[in-house]
Order: C-alpha cells, then structure tokens, then sequence
C-alpha cells in the first residue's frame, strides 16, 4: 500500500535534522562565513564586562592609572568591536536569509518533483490543500530555521562556554552555584518542547484541513448555490476553523509555559548571584569589579538564554515544516522505470492483455481477474458496460497510471513495464469527459500537447480539431485568456481544444473516455467529427455510455465485474440479443 499520508508520523529530531542536513551543501561556503560573522557578533558583548571589570577594580586600587589615554583606548577598542558587530550582523540578516530561501526552494523543487512521480493512489487518498500546505506555507519557516538554528545555537555555544571559563576564572564556587540551575531548566524545557512540538505539528495538520475546506467549497461554488446549502457549508467552514483556533491555543499555552519555566530560572540565577555574590563581597572573596562582571556576564547568560527561548518556536515550526516535507519524500513513488526500461520506438499499437488482475493498491478493490484482450494496432474498440465495471481502469492500465496485479499488458508484443514510462505515454493520447484545461491562452493549452510546436502546427492541430472556427471568434483569438480550468468556454469548445492538443501530440494510441456524454446535441455532434478525424489510422479505445457513437466500432466489447462477457461488431451484438442489446434498446427508448 502506498505510503499516502504522513501526518501521524513522528520522526525523532535527529532524523529530521540528518534529513535536512544535506541541503546545506550547496551552501556550505556561506554557511561557514555566516557562523563566522555569529561569532564576531560576540566578542563586543563578550569584553565589555572584562572593560567594566578592569575599570572598576583599577578605580578602586589606584584611580590615578585610569588616565585619559587608557580610557581612549578601551573605547576605541570597544568602538572597534561595536563596528566588526555591525558589518558581521549585516551580512547574518541578508546573506543568511538569502541561504535559507535558496534551501526553502529547493525542498519545495524536491517536494514537486517527487509529487509529479506519485500515482493515482496518493492523489486519490491525500486532500489538495494539505499537499499545497506542505509545500507553501510549511517550507515558509524553513527559510527562517535553516540560518538561525546553527547561529543561535552556535552563538550560545560560545557565550556558555567563555562565560563559564572567565566566570570560572573569577570565582568558582559562585560559578558552580549558578551553573547548577541549568540542567533542571533544560531538563523541564525540554519536556515543554515535546508538547509545543505535537501542538505544533497538529496545527499544520488543521491548517492543510482549513484549506482543503476552503478549496473543496469555492471550487464547488455553483453546486453549494443550486442546492442552497451555504449555511451547511458555513458550519463545515467554522468546525475547521473552530479546530485550527483550538490547536493555535494549546500551541500558545504550551509556549507560554515555556516562557514561565526559563522567566523562573532566570530569577533563581540571579538570586544565586545576589546571594552569593553579596555573601563574597561582605568576606573579602571578590572584588567589587569582579562581581559586576559577574552580574554582566550572568546578564549575557540570561539574554542568550531568552533568545534561545525566543527561537525555540521557530524552531518548533521549523521542525514541523521538515516533518510536513518528509511527508511528501517518504511517499512511496508505486509507478517507476524498471530497470534495463528502453525507449519505445515507432509504436504499431498492438495491445494485449494477458490474464491480467487488477486491485486498487489502497483499498484491494477487485477489479477484475484473469482478463485476456487483442486489440490489434489501427483497430478502432469500444467498451461499454454498467458503471463499476472497470472501463476506465482497463484503459487507465495501458499508460501505466497503476501496474496490474496479475499478468502482463504488451504493446507491440513488448511487456509494457519494458519501456520507458516517458515514452509509452507519449504514444498515448487521452481525451476525457472531464476535460482539464490549465489557466493560461487557447494557444497554451493547445500547445501543452507539444510545447516545442510552432504555431503554425498548433493552429493546424485547431483545424483539424473543428476549433479553429470558434477560437478565431473569441475576443483575443488564440490568445484569449480562457480563466481557471478554463471557466469562460463552453463543455464543446472545452473539448474540441483537448482534441486539438491531441492531435498536435500526434500518438499512434488515442483513448477516448466518455469523451461526448457530458456534452449538448449539437456540441456532440461537432466533438463527434473531431474524434472521428482523430482516430483514423491510429489504435483507438473509447468508452462510451452513448452508445449511438461506436455503432461503427471494429469491434465492440461488454465489460462486467465478470469480465468481458460479450464482443462482436455492433450488428452481430444487436443479432445476439444479449446484454449489449439490452443496453442498446433501453438507450433508444430514453431518447
């Protein structure tokens, strides 16, 4: 079964980060320049207190050494360091920003890429909107973690471990007292963290949910008017919407407890040094001047500590985002090239289906079993049978939109699953009932079918298509703006331009999938001539509930659950008096 949706999956946090970690390399140059500059950006906040040190204790021992030169100096050393920080903090803000958009786009590429190899079955299992979520607003905070997860954890590697030795350096005992907090700090932050992140991970769940729901409604726009269910639709929208509220709330406590936990900490540490430091001072064990280091270098502590804390959501987003991402890439692709697969060269469109078993892989919906089928190259079949009974999967079976269960389908005496999936379906040709136009100009969409075309041969594959007439009609002519799935054409001139990007693609095997049922008389009529031209000469499958549109089929095939039950050519069907001319009569009778 195919690995459709990852939302239960928890990866551990080491996974996810030796996940992720690849796509720094292309980086890697920056990346080191950028944890440079972090490092720069420490050293004024790091020798301030040594200054302040320095000049306190010489205060008190011996003023007269504090002369106007000394002090000159520290300043300008000081001003040395604030302008190092400056240049370091500029090239953190943009250069590593820019890195982690290069990162954000190249998951989100791999994410595309991956999805364009998935097969039917995930498509059919996982909602649009949570794969637009996955691979939109999740990777958005993938931008922010990429370049401010090392820093910030590289920066408070350094401020720990030189304020710990210089603290250590000044007084040890006192150092050792407040050093001891942390470790119950980190230990309760760190359970913290695991709600914040399964809070986290919820509410990019609900927020894939919320789009979804929103997507599904508008794009059913005219259904939810002409049944007048918008106040059906408006409770659907604020039980989603209630629950993502909900998520974002326990996200927010979690944060909050969190924030509580280190405010907490950081005022037992300062009492550590009130205490202590207070006690020292009054028996002579520091200085004046050490112990304000002291409290500098605890306030540096503490303010590394809250940016931590201050990242730590940004973290957890980020981590949730890479666990959205692997969702995506850990998704099994079911359809491949096999290996040793060649290139399908000159195709006759002989096609045979030998024995072959069909069960959808999510479900284990049989299909059909043991089925055996000749249709020989040039042969115009249609196949025709109650709904259920697997039409549209036998046909769906050629071009590889899923692999069989049992048996073999061959194509010019080849087993399919031998050639290139590239090139088996550039031989094929589909045209749908449900036709997808992409938002875009009559000329792109016809084009599609051969991006390389020119337009010349684009314009052709129109005529020959019956849709030159009409299409010289519209306000831009080929150029007209057709709007989303292409709104502003009739179900015809729908048609008739995905038979035009058809015939443009020029494949020897053409499926027609209930190509006219949706359409009016007259419509069907034009499509009728359109298709008719298309198929001469080349390998042609239709499914048809019309059945008035395949009288003059080579041959015609009855497909049940029990298989194919009847074949013959629309007169001896008609002599036999089965199924068939069951199907044939009751048609006449509705019309």
């Amino acid at each position: 079964m195919a690995n459709t949706e990852n939302t239960d999956r928890q990866y551990p946090v080491r996974e996810l980060l030796r996940r992720f970690a690849p796509y720094y390399k292309p980086y890697i140059g920056v990346m080191v320049f950028d944890l440079f500059c972090a490092a720069l950006t420490t050293l004024a906040e790091l020798v301030l207190p040594m200054i302040v040190r320095y000049l306190t204790n010489t205060a008190l021992t011996d003023a007269s050494l504090l002369t106007g030169t000394v002090i000159l100096r520290l300043a300008g050393l000081y001003l040395v360091l604030r302008l190092i920080d400056t240049a370091a903090a500029y090239f953190m803000a943009f250069q590593g920003h820019v890195m982690g958009t290069y990162m954000e786009t190249d998951m989100r590429r791999d994410a595309y890429n991956h999805l364009l190899k998935l097969s039917d079955t995930y498509f059919n299992n996982t909602k649009v909107g949570q794969i637009m979520g996955r691979i939109t607003s999740d990777l958005f905070e993938v931008t922010e973690f990429a370049h401010h997860c090392p820093e910030e954890f590289f920066i408070a590697g350094i401020k720990f471990v030189v304020s710990f030795t210089l603290l250590a350096r000044i007084n040890l005992p006192l150092t050792v007292v407040v050093f001891a907090v942390l470790p119950f700090m980190i230990w309760i932050s760190w359970k913290i963290n695991r709600r914040m992140r399964r809070a986290f991970s919820r509410r990019r769940h609900l927020t894939g949910e919320l789009n979804a729901r929103i997507e599904d409604s508008l794009l059913g726009q005219k259904v939810v008017k002409t049944f007048t269910n918008e106040e059906i639709e408006a409770e659907k929208f604020a039980k989603d919407n209630q629950l993502f509220f909900d998520s974002k709330k326990d996200s927010y406590r979690y944060m909050a407890q969190f924030h509580i936990t280190v405010r907490a900490f950081e005022g037992v540490m300062y009492m550590a040094v009130i205490l202590g430091g207070g006690g020292f001072l009054v028996k002579g064990w520091i200085r004046p001047g050490d112990l304000v280091a002291y409290i500098l270098y605890v306030g540096t502590l503490i303010a590394t500590i809250r940016r931590i804390i201050e990242f730590a959501e940004q973290f957890m987003q980020g981590m949730t985002g890479i666990e959205r991402f692997l969702g995506i890439m850990d998704a099994d692709i079911e359809i491949f090239d096999e290996p040793g697969a060649v290139e399908l060269q000159d195709p006759q469109g002989e096609i045979h289906f030998e024995n072959v078993s069909f069960a959808y892989p999510d479900d284990h919906n049989i299909v059909f079993r043991n089925l055996n089928l000749q249709i020989h190259a040039g042969e115009k079949v249609a196949i025709v049978g109650p709904s259920g009974g697997g039409k549209t999967t036998l046909c769906n079976l050629i071009p590889r939109f899923y692999d069989v269960s049992g048996g073999v389908i061959t194509l010019d005496g080849t087993d399919i699953h031998r050639y290139t999936l590239k090139s088996l379906r550039s031989s094929i040709g589909m045209v749908q009932q449900d036709v997808y136009l992409f938002s875009g100009t009559v000329y792109e969409n016809i084009a599609y079918g051969r991006p390389d075309a020119s337009r010349e041969e684009v314009i052709e594959a129109a005529v020959r298509a019956g849709a030159d007439a009409f299409i010289r009609e519209l306000r831009d002519g080929y150029d007209t703006y057709i709007g989303e799935r292409g709104v502003k054409l009739s179900g015809g001139q729908k048609q008739r331009i995905s038979i035009a990007r058809i015939f443009l693609k020029n494949p020897p095997i053409i499926i027609l999938d209930e190509a006219t049922s949706a359409l009016d008389n007259e419509s069907e009529y034009e499509v009728a001539k359109s298709l008719a031209e298309l198929s001469k000469g080349r390998t042609t499958l239709t499914i048809a509930h019309r059945l008035s549109s395949i009288v003059h089929s080579d041959r015609i095939l009855v497909l049940t659950e029990d298989g194919i039950v009847e074949e013959g050519t629309h007169a001896e069907l008609m002599d036999r008096q089965g199924i068939y001319c069951q199907f044939y009569t009751r048609a006449n009778e509705i019309r």
